[in-house]
């Protein structure tokens, strides 16, 4: 190995990426006779705010000397489909680097559209493979991620599983193993079309982002990007599952809002059973995280549990448009809420640009 072999991680609070790197790290050590380093960079580690991870690969005859944030990855990892829609996810990437994404089921296998040129781009259906093994999308993304590594044995990868998980969730092991293995034989590599403009390369390749200094950098032990806020998107830290919401069978009781973590649910004036009452609209899917908790607790099944890929329709379904702000709004957002923010506004401000 010339030089470090580096590996990304894009994803978001929920789905494991944060234990993913950490395996990858330990099996370096373990398993690879190599050097190796990860550690993650995460804000308020709630459900739905960005994750990323990265993990640093060298012979064992060198040392791992530096400890900063990967740029130019060797390999960039995209837990879920839904977070390329933020170009930042692509910085650094260039011809000498691999891509895997975790598309969402259905997608077409024959091509799939990466805003820059890379060396290859793989998919996998980790969110559909993790239903059917009862394993994570963790687990799925380990084996595809050690399967496009090329020098990593799927034996390896169990054995990595067994020591971090095998004493301490013994009941799910088997399933974990069956998400690594069907992660390592079923990613597959798919032609890529789509680059972007000159200005979105630029943001992509890192010469347009500002650098930070010792004027320029952030207090230390403040998160300037926290995660909790109108604008942060929780659908993609989804696991295949969603609430559907029966309206003929809803009796208004409001149990399914007092437990929802997130205030998914949409209430208006309205008249039930000759009286005048909140009623319920529905919920808001851009930021229910499928929880499942609204389904426990409803005493009429007026809210099922039901596979997200075949309710494509609930994607982005706002049934109360008067209460809730377009998706487009949350989109451009961005997957944090630091455009919301009272920092963000006051340097707005000093630089008298449009608020």
């Amino acid at each position: 190995m010339e030089k470090y072999y580096e590996i990304r991680l894009e994803s978001i609070g929920g789905l494991g990426a944060n234990l993913c790197g950490k395996m990858l790290g330990e099996l370096g050590i373990k398993y690879l006779g190599r050097n190796s380093t990860s550690f993650s960079s995460y804000g308020s580690e709630k459900t739905g705010t960005p994750v990323k991870g990265y993990i640093r690969y060298c012979d064992k005859e060198k040392e791992i000397r530096i400890h900063s944030p990967i740029i130019h990855p060797d390999l960039l990892a995209v837990f879920h489909q839904a977070l390329l829609k933020d170009i930042g996810v692509w910085e650094g990437c260039d011809e000498n680097t691999e891509v895997i994404v975790s598309i969402d089921s259905g997608q077409a296998a024959e091509e799939f559209q990466v805003p820059v040129s890379v060396k290859a781009c793989h998919i996998i259906d980790a969110q559909q493979i993790a239903i059917e093994t009862r394993s994570r999308i963790n687990m799925v993304m380990l084996g595809a991620i050690g399967k496009v590594m090329g020098f990593v044995k799927l034996s390896d990868l169990n054995q990595i599983c067994e020591d971090a998980l095998g004493s301490k969730y013994p009941d799910a092991l088997k399933g974990n193993l069956e998400g690594i293995r069907r992660g390592y034989e079923e990613v597959s590599s798919v032609k890529v079309s789509g680059l972007r403009s000159t200005s979105d390369r630029k943001l992509i390749s890192g010469e347009s982002s500002k650098k930070w200094g010792y004027i320029t950098a952030p207090i230390g032990g403040i998160n300037p990007r926290f995660g909790s806020s109108v604008a942060a998107d929780l659908s993609p830290s989804r696991q295949g599952y969603i609430p559907v919401f029966i309206k003929e069978r809803c009796i208004n009781c409001g149990l399914c809002d007092s437990t929802c973590p997130d205030m998914v649910f949409q209430f208006k004036k309205g008249v039930y059973k000759g009286k005048e009452m909140m009623v319920n609209q529905g919920l808001d899917y851009y930021h229910c995280k499928g929880c499942l908790r609204c389904v426990d607790v409803c005493p009429v099944n007026a809210l099922v549990q039901g596979l997200e890929a075949e309710h494509p329709d609930k994607d982005y379904f706002l049934p109360n448009q008067d209460i809730i702000r377009k998706p487009e709004y949350y989109i451009k957002a961005g997957a944090d809420g630091y455009i919301t923010s009272e920092s963000y506004l006051t340097e707005k401000r000093m630089e008298g640009g449009e608020v």
